[in-house]
């Protein structure tokens, strides 16, 4: 199996977790990923330490507390493919949280550098910005449950729902060098659902000289590292495709480049 793909595990360990991603294990500098699942009435308690962390409610509901505030009984969807937008937690470097499941619970837990700059605060789904993206069979469903125009030292979080038989992050783009303001250098974790959990999707993560030119059969649960490099995602016929993207790096702004050979799919009218 490549070494950009994470696996879960079987069952979660005692803390919860289901997968693991730090900078340590991923070979980089700055995003660090886990997902939990927790049975109703199983809580954990995370020190956030020197990193900032948006907590993700995938599915299920919980109690969120932090040293001086508390949010009971959020969370509304049971499923990611209710497509409905997410309840999530910003908790800052410095902090600890508790997270107590009240059903049976999925969360994401998303952390890169804090600098203490922002209050913990819960992230309503009201607030967290819907757009579809693309057009015809690249047309994918967008939440924007942290983007640069919310407080954070250095997360970015997005969720993206790809349709069966429509590509996302496409065209190909990249977003590996800090050359702004054109291009910024950002690490990605790609964590995916697949509607039907004996599906598949198809990720490419290549670069320009192809020094890393990698194509990924990834299954519901499984996670991938894109260090750098172009990174499209297939969904292929009969699998809706659910992925939670984290990005972070040294400057928090997401500007991309795509890849030259394929820019003219947004651009050509005759591809439209």
């Amino acid at each position: 199996m490549s070494k950009l793909i994470v696996k879960p595990a079987e069952q979660p360990d005692d803390q919860g977790r289901l997968l693991a991603i730090t900078p340590e294990s991923a070979g980089w500098q700055y995003v660090g990923f886990e997902v939990v699942r927790l049975a109703a009435g199983e809580s954990i308690r995370r020190v956030t330490g020197d990193r900032e962390a948006c907590i993700v409610l995938l599915s299920g509901k919980a109690d969120v507390k932090t040293r001086k505030k508390a949010w009971r009984e959020i969370g509304s969807r049971m499923s990611v493919f209710e497509r409905t937008r997410p309840f999530s937690v910003y908790v800052p470097n410095g902090e600890e949280f508790e997270l107590e499941a009240l059903t049976e619970l999925e969360a994401a837990i998303c952390t890169a550098p804090g600098f203490g700059n922002h209050e913990a605060r819960l992230i309503n789904p009201e607030e967290v910005g819907r757009e579809t993206r693309g057009y015809g069979n690249i047309e994918r469903q967008i939440h924007n449950v942290l983007p640069e125009q919310q407080s954070a030292d250095s997360l970015l979080v997005v969720e993206v729902f790809t349709p069966n038989g429509h590509w996302s992050s496409y065209p190909p783009h990249k977003h590996d060098r800090n050359a702004l303001p054109d291009e910024s250098l950002l690490e990605e974790t790609y964590y995916f659902k697949i509607e039907q959990e004996r599906g598949f999707a198809i990720q490419r993560v290549y670069t320009d000289d192809r020094s890393l030119d990698e194509t990924l059969v990834v299954t519901d649960g499984q996670a991938v590292l894109v260090p750098e490099g172009y990174h499209p995602v297939c969904a292929p016929p009969g699998y809706n495709c659910y992925y939670l993207n984290v990005m972070a790096g040294p400057v928090r702004t997401w500007k991309f480049h795509n890849d030259p050979d394929h820019e003219w799919i947004m651009v050509n009218p005759s591809a439209k």
